[in-house]
């Protein structure tokens, strides 16, 4: 279990340009699970996460992990809607955060090829990862932020635009990371993912949490009626 947690959001507000993207949020996450964040598109879900993840600006109110900032930003990753890929092979991809913190070229090349192997890229490693397909894009970019073994990992919709074989993929990568004790942070449009992927939902409208709790109940009788019209698939706003 993370000595991160609990993580603890107060009146938190993230603003652009005065306009309020999200909040004021009260929310505390604790240690274990999957928490997957829906809702309409425009609701404020990336703005959300990257608010949590601290590369969005907090504007107003308190954002408390159980440690000292710095020390939280250290022990997390994000894996954004539309991965950046550097012009390197995929192997020299998945080795760059380690070589930043300051791992022997040798072994991060070693830990790497385990990683590539993990994720479904082991036929792939000389490849120049801008050459990769979208789903293989992906599984590239959740392999580079795993291999530092982070406590938390953020993830924008990781599966949009896949096809169904990438997707399932990935989520097998998902559940294990989950397993081995990786806090996962993630929002999605795909209803079928986060009733396979929550343990834990938080639907977020108009910038601000709606509803938060255990998956199972949320998906078998939403509390409010805007996210029992979100389950239905009508248009909410």
């Amino acid at each position: 279990m993370s000595d991160l947690f609990p993580l603890k959001v107060e009146q938190a507000v993230s603003r652009r340009r005065g306009k309020v993207l999200v909040g004021p949020v009260d929310l505390t996450l604790k240690a274990r699970g999957t928490t997957v964040v829906i809702g309409p598109n425009g609701a404020g879900k990336t703005s959300l996460l990257r608010m949590l993840h601290g590369i969005a600006r907090l504007n107003a109110g308190k954002i408390t992990w159980n440690c000292p900032q710095d020390e939280a930003q250290r022990r997390q990753s994000f894996v954004f809607q539309t991965p950046v890929m550097l012009r390197r092979s995929v192997r020299d991809n998945l080795a760059y955060p380690l070589r930043v913190l300051g791992t022997p070229r040798a072994d991060a090349l070693q830990q790497a090829d385990d990683w590539a192997e993990r994720v479904g890229l082991g036929y792939a490693v000389n490849r120049p990862a801008t050459v990769l397909s979208g789903g293989e894009r992906q599984k590239l970019a959740i392999g580079r932020a795993l291999i530092r073994s982070p406590d938390v990992l953020f993830l924008d919709e990781p599966c949009s635009s896949l096809d169904g074989r990438a997707t399932r993929e990935i989520e097998d990568i998902l559940q294990k990371a989950a397993a081995s004790g990786t806090r996962l942070i993630m929002s999605t449009h795909d209803m079928g993912q986060a009733r396979r992927l929550a343990s834990e939902v938080l639907f977020i409208l108009g910038g601000k949490v709606h509803e938060f709790g255990p998956a199972t109940p949320f998906f078998e009788g939403p509390q409010t009626a805007q996210a029992r019209a979100f389950l239905r698939g009508d248009i909410v706003e």
